[in-house]
């Protein structure tokens, strides 16, 4: 998410405090929150804050989308940063999901552990 700063660079000084300052705060967002969640007590905060972080990807989607409209992004760079993002979804949802099945997992064991506990 390095280039959306580098890009946003190039954007009208206008805009500073507008969509520039919007796409960047998504773009930080984005692994900030993957971070924060992997450094997080439970799997289930964890995949919140991957929900968060892909909540950001979506936004900084139609930042992008609405930048190219506007002329401030070129049709090579948007079909770029468009596929970076949907390689990015698909990865924090398979993420997701491998994180689903480990809580599962860890449920399981806690729920065999107390029926043995209980049977002593």
């Amino acid at each position: 998410m390095v280039e959306i700063y580098k890009e946003t660079e190039y954007f009208p000084k206008e805009e500073i405090y507008g969509i520039v300052s919007q796409m960047r705060r998504a773009a930080v967002s984005i692994p900030s929150n993957i971070a924060e969640g992997f450094g997080r007590r439970s799997t289930k905060e964890y995949i919140n804050f991957i929900n968060i972080s892909c909540g950001s990807l979506l936004e900084l989607s139609t930042q992008i989308e609405i930048s190219f409209r506007l002329g401030y992004i070129r049709k090579d760079r948007y079909d770029r940063y468009m596929d970076e993002i949907e390689i990015i979804h698909k990865m924090s949802n398979a993420l997701k999901k491998s994180l689903r099945v480990k809580m599962n997992l860890e449920k399981s064991k806690n729920n065999i552990l107390k029926k043995t506990l209980s049977n002593k």
